[in-house]
Order: C-alpha cells, then structure tokens, then sequence
C-alpha cells in the first residue's frame, strides 16, 4: 500500500511550496490535467492557471502535462500555457514517464508529478521513484472510469487511515 501513499499532500497546485520543491533538487514537474490543473469542463486555463505556470517557468522548472485523455483536451492547455504535453498516457504504465525522463534527460529524484488521482497519478509516480503530490480534486465532476477509480481510491484512502499512514485533509510536506 506504499506505492499509493503520496509524499506529499496539499489542497491544490496553488498550496504546493515550489520553493521547496527546488531546494530537493526538483528539476521537472508533470501535472495531471483532468481536476488538477483544470476542471474537466474548462476547455482552456484561466488567468490563474497561466500565472502559476509562469511563475514555475520563472523558477526554471521544466512543466509537462501528462494525462490519459486524449490531444484535444490536451492540446489547448499545451499551447495556450506554451509548455510541453504528453496525451493518452495511459498512466500508471511507466512508458511515458521513461519517455519523459529519457527525452529530457531527468533522473528520477529530479522529478515531482502532481495530479488528484492515487490509481493513477499517485501510484505512477511512486512506482517511477518520482516525487508523488497528490492535491485535492478541483471539481465533483468526473469521467466515468475516473468515477470508478474514485471508488477503489475510497477503499485505499480508508486502509491508510485505519493504519495512521495518511487522512484526508490532514495536508503534509
């Protein structure tokens, strides 16, 4: 159950301390798209989005989207934040995430993905070596097999707590 506890928990992207991310050495931050830069509904990033992501350019992070829908939801958000994108990704296989370290030359303690899924997101990350945030999802809102995943995702979230390992809203570093 290791491999679905995230190593660290905040609220949103907005909550996450970037700061400290560069100070361990964080070179390249994948986000999940879907409920963790943006609502499944929101066909492009709003103002904030885009603040945040400059603000990380700024910081000299290397920014990917990484999601399992497909280029049209994806590529929007690529070109209006200007950054790089992988689609269908099929996460958590680890083919993209080797893709993306050997493309641009990352090793796996120089990578933090964010993203609001532990089936996905969560466990893709940690089964890399890959620093694992795992954030609040924006919205109710979700695909179907997303709302399936959530179901399993509740039964994980309860095995972490009952062992003490992890509680919803209790956010850490």
């Amino acid at each position: 159950m290791d491999s679905f506890r995230p190593d660290i928990y905040a609220k949103s992207i907005f909550d996450i301390d970037y700061k400290s991310l560069k100070k361990r050495g964080i070179k390249c931050i994948i986000f999940d798209l879907d409920n963790t830069l943006a609502p499944i509904h929101m066909p492009v990033p709003d103002k904030d989005l885009k603040d945040l992501i400059s603000d990380l350019e700024l910081m000299n992070f290397k920014i990917i989207i990484m999601s399992n829908s497909n280029k049209n939801r994806v590529e929007p958000f690529k070109e209006k934040l200007n950054v790089d994108s992988s689609c269908n990704s099929r996460k958590p296989l680890k083919k993209k995430y080797i893709k993306i370290a050997s493309v641009y030359g990352f090793k796996a303690n120089e990578i933090a993905c964010v993203g609001d899924q532990l089936l996905t997101d969560i466990f893709g990350a940690n089964r890399m070596g890959f620093l694992s945030i795992l954030v609040h999802p924006i919205s109710t809102n979700d695909f179907i097999w997303t709302k399936i995943n959530r179901a399993v995702e509740r039964k994980i979230f309860h095995y972490l707590e009952k062992k003490g390992l992890f509680k919803i809203g209790e956010y850490y570093e």
